[in-house]
């Protein structure tokens, strides 16, 4: 379900998230962010405007021409660098294997890559980051859902993508996350988040529904 759009749009958003990447390698809270917050808020919106363009005039866009009215330009939380925040990859031992429910009703098969640890706003959490069984491990897969799904999200959760790592340190930056396409248009297949996905804490970051 995720197309060249989705693949160009958070290609953008790894580059955004330089800074914060840079403070986790300081193992973080070393870093003193001045300007560079402001030049990272600008990015990322400059970022939302492309992914609006993209969905408006690709051929590949996941939104149909009849819905794009009422759903672009999408909609966001304000851009809050407290929720890009550095993050430690366990990996897995044995790489577990599940299968998750899909939009559509079937199931596919997923690996567990590792859990990614972290904090935000001083409330330890987890997520767990996936692989598709079959497919290389060229994108980690994190869907998730929290306290704002349903209300101020899409129900069925959202998703973040990350890069795998040689280091195990990463950048958990939950305002590059998304609504999968499934939201614009149901013949996507998208799979739901887990239960060991779904935060006990609202996330007000990233994608929103329409106020």
């Amino acid at each position: 379900m995720r197309g060249q759009a989705a693949k160009a749009y958070s290609g953008r958003v790894r580059v955004a998230t330089g800074w914060v990447a840079a403070c986790a390698v300081a193992l973080a809270g070393a870093c003193v962010p001045g300007p560079r917050v402001e030049d990272y808020a600008t990015r990322v919106t400059e970022d939302r405007a492309l992914k609006d363009e993209s969905f408006l005039k690709s051929p590949e866009s996941p939104v149909p021409a009849d819905r794009k009215g009422r759903l672009l330009p999408l909609a966001y939380y304000p851009v809050d660098e407290l929720y890009a925040v550095p993050a430690i990859l366990e990996l897995s031992g044995d790489r577990s294997r599940l299968q998750i429910p899909t939009s559509t009703g079937k199931l596919r098969d997923y690996e567990r890559i590792g859990t990614l640890k972290f904090s935000i706003k001083g409330e330890r959490m987890q997520l767990t980051a996936f692989s598709e069984v079959g497919q290389p491990v060229s994108r980690l897969f994190v869907p998730f859902a929290d306290q704002t799904s349903g209300e101020e999200t899409y129900a069925a959760g959202r998703y973040m993508e990350m890069d795998p790592t040689a280091t195990g340190i990463y950048v958990v930056d939950f305002n590059g996350a998304y609504h999968p396409f499934c939201y614009y248009n149901e013949e996507y297949d998208c799979p739901f988040p887990p239960a060991e996905n779904r935060l006990s804490a609202p996330i007000r970051a990233g994608e929103r529904l329409k106020p």
